[in-house]
C-alpha cells in the first residue's frame, strides 16, 4: 500500500513539475524535425537560423498530415498541434523547390529534396511553386538535418504571425 501511495505522490509531482516548466518557458521536442530535447522559449526576434514553434495554418494539407501522423493534434486552430522547425528563409529570400532540393537565394539547402512518397508509399504533396520570393510577413520553416521532415518543401511559406515563439536549445541529443 505504501508503494501505491508513493508512485502516486511521484506521478503528481512529476505533473507539477511539467506544468511549472511548461508556464516557465520549457518546451520538450520529441520530433525529429530539429534536434530532440529541451528548448525555452525566448524574446528574441524570428530571425534565419533561429528554431521557432508555430501554429500551422488551416489549410488541408496540415489536415491530412494529422491525419497520416505527420503532426499531433492540439490546441492551434484546426486542432492542430504546435510545429518545431528552423527559419532557413525571411522577407525578400527567393526560393525555388526543385526534384533535388529547395534552393534559398540560389543556395541549395541539405538534405532538403522532397520526396514522392512518405514511409508508408502514400504520395507526398509538394508545394507548388517552382520560384517565389517570400514577402515580409513569410517565413520558410524547414528541418535542417532530416530528410524525411514534413516541413515546407510540402506545405511552402507560413506567416510569420503563424509563429508562437522563438525556442532557444538548453539540452538537445
Amino acid at each position: 500500500m505504501k508503494l501505491a501511495a508513493w508512485s502516486a505522490m511521484l506521478g503528481v509531482a512529476l505533473l507539477v513539475l511539467g506544468m511549472v516548466g511548461h508556464l516557465t518557458g520549457a518546451r520538450v521536442n520529441v520530433s525529429r524535425s530539429i534536434p530532440l530535447g529541451l528548448y525555452w522559449t525566448s524574446s528574441a526576434p524570428v530571425s534565419p537560423g533561429r528554431y521557432v514553434m508555430f501554429c500551422p495554418p488551416q489549410l488541408g494539407v496540415f489536415d491530412e498530415a494529422r491525419r497520416r501522423g505527420y503532426i499531433g493534434a492540439g490546441f492551434c486552430p484546426g486542432g492542430y498541434g504546435y510545429m518545431m522547425k528552423k527559419v532557413l528563409g525571411t522577407g525578400n529570400d527567393s526560393v525555388s523547390v526543385a526534384s533535388d532540393g529547395v534552393r534559398v537565394n540560389g543556395r541549395l539547402l541539405a538534405r532538403s529534396a522532397p520526396l514522392a512518397a512518405d514511409g508508408n508509399g502514400r504520395p507526398m504533396a509538394r508545394f507548388q511553386s517552382d520560384k517565389y520570393i517570400l514577402s515580409e510577413y513569410q517565413l520558410l520553416l524547414m528541418a535542417d538535418a532530416n530528410p524525411r521532415s514534413f516541413d515546407a518543401r510540402y506545405f511552402g511559406p507560413v506567416q510569420r504571425a503563424q509563429v508562437r515563439a522563438v525556442i532557444v536549445p538548453v539540452l538537445t541529443w
